[in-house]
């Protein structure tokens, strides 16, 4: 299994970033999908969840800012980020846990915005 996550940089404050991530060796369709973030000295923490009939769920930390969004065709999962804050600096993760509670991680890709 292989979470390819992308899509990450440095934007200024109130600008927008769109993450993907690509998954292999999965039956992508059969589960959800997740993005984590990780702030420096702080707990990875779980943003968003899109479920394989597309339901979402947000953290409040990002409700109504960010989008997540999956291409089952094309097995991938994405995170559409708006409206961002320096807060919303941290690295960001793409998950998914199988049937049989393995979990997977992406590599991370480092999002930065400036004040």
């Amino acid at each position: 299994v292989q979470l390819q996550a992308s899509g990450g940089g440095l934007v200024q404050a109130g600008g927008s970033l769109r993450l993907s991530c690509a998954a292999t060796g999965i039956y992508f369709n059969l589960y959800r999908m997740g993005w984590y973030r990780q702030a420096p000295g702080k707990q990875r923490e779980l943003i968003a969840t899109c479920t394989s009939d597309n339901t979402t769920n947000y953290a409040d930390s990002v409700k109504g800012r960010f989008t997540i969004s999956r291409d089952n065709a094309k097995e991938s999962v994405h995170l559409q980020m708006r409206s961002l804050k320096p807060e919303d600096t941290a690295v960001y993760y793409c998950h998914v846990v199988t049937h049989s509670l393995i979990n997977y991680w992406g590599q991370g890709t480092q999002v930065t915005v400036s004040s």
